[in-house]
């Protein structure tokens, strides 16, 4: 075994030292390359598949999940600013139960399990104050569960009730939300707002403010809720933006895309306004509160009065005078007091009201057949154009200017052209030298084999012809042995310790100039050697 490494080196030096210099380079460019391979492959599928174990989490929460994972010596890598913490895939569940059971992380102490806290010797004011803090921590951890929203942050302000006080100050809250590179919609913040307000007892959504963690007001009482920090302009510009795609996709099914513009300019009233109605109403059918009946009745005789007969106000009485006159009075009074009913109507208007409305509307003249009258009525019912507030329309047929959308797409053209070249060109680049390497391991192989074949022939005429005396030696004792009977165990073993034919090459001094040939030339004898078994075989 000794022997046959001993050969296998040395043939692996002699290869080495019939290189050129550049079969060298390429040899030893190969065995770097494909060393640093094999070391990155290892390092990569020795690597484990990583997860998340907890995210968002606090600077302080991080620390401790770490200083708990490398003191059980646990695999870990930290993303998203150090607020999230990934262990193998396999430990998440397991590593999750482990950190909960030692409490971690903190903001997990959060919310009602505050509650939990408290003892008998606690405060009012204690459990007020942590009854606020377990609300907080409830509805911000609800918050931080909608899209786009890594961590939030609820401030209440709840103030005391008090029963010897009429006017009671209403509650308020502020939110802080923090989304990193993303942005919350307005459907967002007022999903946000009225989960606040809902939450809060006595919290009304305009006492509701939302602010973004790069300081930017999202919805406060004066905008209304969801309409953005910018009074207003958001929810403008969101108005203005949906009427105009409707009426953009309504023309491009028309007229083709490309083929018409349309702008849209609304304005919008964000006032709040309060109306208070109040109404007397009577009802005949509801029994009056108190009524009141008085009636006279006087009736004279035949006779003559005397001295007259005044009536009511010193008024005398018809027929009340005159021989043989009759006198007659009679007064009736009836009062009734029906009871009134008063009715209290407050109307209040919702901020966000369309007070005008003006839309443009262009056609490009290259389309023909467009009635614009026709265009303008359709246009006018899907916006819902009301000319008694003032709204206008204007639609108009002009040539459009393509020259800027041709640049445009030229542009964009050139620029897919241009990547699908710089592609093509890594391709390519890829192939080349993928091919270099190939042509390099075939000129290798060539230059070896020409080598080999090369130091074949540089046998000299008295070494083949020591080949040729061995190789009839070795067939004149075969047919001896064959013919003496010596085909067994014993003869195929004299023929291979080489009794009587070594002596007769030891005689010529033969049998050691061929030794001295294989061990400086083992390959070339080697095969040498198969030609012939496979001669005979043959």
């Amino acid at each position: 075994m000794r022997d046959r490494l001993t050969a296998i080196g040395r043939r692996g030096a002699d290869g080495w030292k019939s290189f050129s210099p550049g079969q060298k380079a390429v040899t030893i460019f190969a065995i770097l390359a494909l060393a640093i391979g094999g070391w990155f492959f290892a390092s990569w599928s020795g690597q484990p598949t990583m997860a998340p174990l907890f995210s968002n989490l606090a600077a302080a929460d991080a620390s401790a999940i770490v200083d708990k994972l490398n003191a059980d010596g646990v695999t870990y890598s930290l993303s998203d600013g150090g607020g999230t913490v990934n262990v193998p895939a396999d430990q998440v569940y397991a590593l999750r139960i482990e950190m909960s059971g030692a409490g971690l992380p903190a903001q997990g102490d959060a919310g009602y399990a505050l509650l939990d806290k408290q003892g008998i010797m606690t405060s009012e004011f204690m459990q007020q104050v942590t009854y606020r803090r377990a609300l907080e921590g409830e509805l911000a951890k609800t918050i931080g569960s909608i899209k786009n929203v890594n961590s939030a942050t609820v401030h209440l302000a709840i103030p005391e009730k008090d029963v010897f006080t009429d006017d009671q100050q209403a509650p308020t809250a502020s939110v802080l939300v923090n989304t990193g590179t993303q942005s919350l919609t307005g459907d967002q913040v007022t999903s946000i707002v009225h989960l606040v307000s809902s939450s809060v007892e006595g919290l009304e959504p305009g006492n509701v403010t939302v602010v973004s963690a790069g300081g930017k007001v999202l919805s406060t009482s004066d905008s209304g809720s969801g309409s953005g920090g910018d009074g207003g302009s958001a929810a403008t510009s969101a108005y203005e933006q949906r009427l105009r795609s409707a009426v953009q996709n309504m023309l491009d099914t028309v007229v083709g895309p490309g083929h018409a513009a349309v702008n849209v300019t609304a304005a919008l009233n964000y006032a709040n306004t309060e109306t208070k109605t109040q109404k007397y109403v009577a009802d005949p059918a509801v029994p009056p509160l108190s009524e009141q009946k008085k009636s006279e009745q006087y009736t004279g005789g035949n006779g003559v009065p005397v001295g007259g007969v005044l009536g009511p106000d010193n008024i005398q009485v018809p027929n009340g005078t005159g021989a043989g006159g009759d006198g007659q009075y009679q007064q009736t009074t009836e009062t009734r007091n029906n009871a009134v009913g008063m009715v209290t109507e407050t109307t209040k208007s919702a901020p966000g009201q369309v007070s005008k409305l003006g839309i443009a509307v262009i056609v490009d003249s290259s389309v023909a057949k467009v009635d614009l009258a026709q265009l303008q009525q359709l246009v006018s019912s899907a916006v819902g154009l009301d000319p008694a507030r003032g709204d206008q329309i204007a639609v108009s047929s002009m040539a459009f200017d393509t020259s800027a959308a041709t640049a445009e797409k030229n542009a964009a053209a050139e620029a897919a052209k241009g990547q699908q070249a710089q592609v093509q060109m890594q391709y390519i680049q890829m192939g080349a030298i993928v091919l270099a390497l190939l042509i390099l391991l075939i000129v290798a192989a060539l230059a070896n084999r020409k080598r080999r074949k090369a130091e074949k022939q540089k046998l000299t005429e008295e070494q083949n012809a020591a080949l040729a005396d061995m190789q009839a030696a070795i067939e004149a004792a075969r047919a001896k042995l064959q013919l003496e009977g010596g085909g067994g165990p014993g003869g195929a073993a004299a023929l291979e310790g080489g009794g009587a034919p070594g002596e007769e090459f030891d005689r010529d001094g033969r049998f050691r100039d061929i030794t001295t040939m294989v061990e400086k030339q083992p390959d070339e004898v080697a095969q040498l050697l198969r030609g012939w078994l496979a001669d005979r075989r043959s």
